[in-house]
C-alpha cells in the first residue's frame, strides 16, 4: 500500500495521458487496469471477499482530491475490500461492445462468483450502467442514484436532455436498465420526484424488487447534493455490509436537517411557491438551530411581511 500511496501523490499535476499511465501502474500493483475500447478502462483492485462495482467518468475522477482515484477503489481499499470500477471517458452511457465483451468474460470466468457479497452502484448514467450491467452478477445489492432506464427514443423520448445520445442503441444488450434488475438481490433507486425528467425514469424502474427511495428537494444533481450531505460513503459501507435497507437509508437522510445547504434549496422551493409562512418555519429552524446569520436576516424580513398580514410564528417546540 505504501507504493501505490507514494504514486498517487502527484496525480493532479500530470496530463491525461500522464494520468491513464498512472492509474494502469497503481491498477498493474493492486489487480489489474485495462483499456475496454476507445471510450472505456476497467480499474480492478483484488483485496478481499466483498467487492464494490462503481461506474464513474475520468472527469469525477481526477476532480477527486487528492488522489485522484476511483472512489469506489478509495472506499473498499481503506476497509480490505476488492473494487471494479468501470470508467468512461465522456458521456458514454457505457454503451459499448468492448464492455458488453468484458461483462460477457466476467460471466463466462465466474468472476462475481468468487465473492461473498457484490454492491454495484452509481449515479446518473452511471447509475444506468450499475443497473443494466448488474445482470452479471445475480445476487449483487444495487444503489442507482437518479438513474436513466433508457435513452431508447421510443421509449423515453421524452426526455430531452440528451439529444447528442438518441444515436446510441439502448435496445441491444444490456439495454433496458429496469429488465437487468431482475436477477438482483436488492435494488434501490434513489431520485427526486420534484425533477420530472428523473421521476419519469425513476416510475420505469418500478418492480418488485426495486426499492424506490425519493428525495423531494435535492434538485438535478442528486448525487452531488448526497454528497454535500456526507452519505454516500456510508450507504456504500453499509451495503457491502449487509445492512443497507430503505430504513438505514432514511435514517441517514436526516442529515439533511443539519445542511445549510439543503436548507436553502428547501426555503427556495417554498419561495417559489409563493408561502411565505413556511419559507419563515424554514429559516427560522437554521437561523436558531444553525446559527445562520443568512436566515436569521431572512427571518426578521419575513416576520415583517407576516405581520402586515396579521400572522404570526406559532412558538417553537421544545428540543
Amino acid at each position: 500500500m505504501q507504493a501505490e500511496t507514494d504514486a498517487t501523490t502527484d496525480l493532479a499535476a500530470l496530463s491525461p495521458a500522464q494520468w491513464a499511465k498512472r492509474l494502469e501502474e497503481i491498477g498493474d500493483e493492486a489487480g489489474y487496469c485495462e483499456n475496454l475500447g476507445a471510450r472505456h478502462r476497467v480499474f480492478f483492485s483484488d483485496q478481499g471477499p466483498v467487492l464494490l462495482v462503481t461506474f464513474e467518468t475520468v472527469a469525477e475522477i481526477r476532480a477527486r482530491q487528492p488522489d485522484q482515484l476511483p472512489m469506489g477503489h478509495a472506499i473498499a481499499a481503506s476497509r480490505g475490500w476488492s473494487s471494479l470500477t468501470v470508467i468512461a471517458d465522456g458521456d458514454t452511457w457505457f454503451r459499448d461492445r468492448a464492455v458488453y465483451g468484458y461483462f460477457d468474460r466476467l460471466v463466462d470466468d465466474a468472476f462475481f462468483e468468487d465473492f461473498d457479497r457484490v454492491v454495484f452502484f452509481g449515479a446518473g448514467m452511471a447509475g444506468y450502467a450499475a443497473a443494466a450491467y448488474a445482470v452479471a452478477a445475480p445476487g449483487a445489492t444495487v444503489i442507482a442514484l437518479a438513474p436513466q432506464a433508457t435513452l431508447e427514443p421510443r421509449i423515453a423520448g421524452w426526455d430531452h436532455r440528451f439529444a447528442h445520445m438518441r444515436r446510441t442503441s439502448f435496445s441491444d444488450r444490456y439495454g433496458y436498465a429496469p429488465d437487468m434488475l431482475e436477477g438482483a438481490g436488492e435494488a434501490f433507486v434513489v431520485f427526486d420526484p420534484l425533477e420530472a425528467m428523473d421521476a419519469m425514469h425513476a416510475a420505469l424502474f418500478r418492480r418488485p424488487y426495486v426499492t424506490a427511495l425519493p428525495c423531494p428537494t435535492l434538485g438535478p444533481n442528486l448525487a452531488g447534493m448526497l454528497d454535500t450531505l456526507g452519505m454516500i460513503e456510508p450507504m456504500l459501507v453499509a451495503a457491502c455490509e449487509g445492512r443497507f435497507s430503505a430504513a438505514a437509508f432514511w435514517r441517514l437522510y436526516r442529515l439533511r436537517r443539519d445542511s445549510v445547504r439543503y436548507l436553502r434549496l428547501l426555503a427556495a422551493r417554498t419561495d417559489a411557491a409563493g408561502r411565505p409562512f413556511l419559507t419563515a418555519l424554514v429559516a427560522r429552524n437554521a437561523a436558531h438551530r444553525l446559527s445562520s446569520p443568512r436566515f436569521r436576516s431572512r427571518l426578521a424580513q419575513l416576520e415583517e411581511v407576516l405581520a402586515v398580514k396579521g400572522i404570526t410564528l406559532p412558538p417553537e417546540r421544545q428540543r
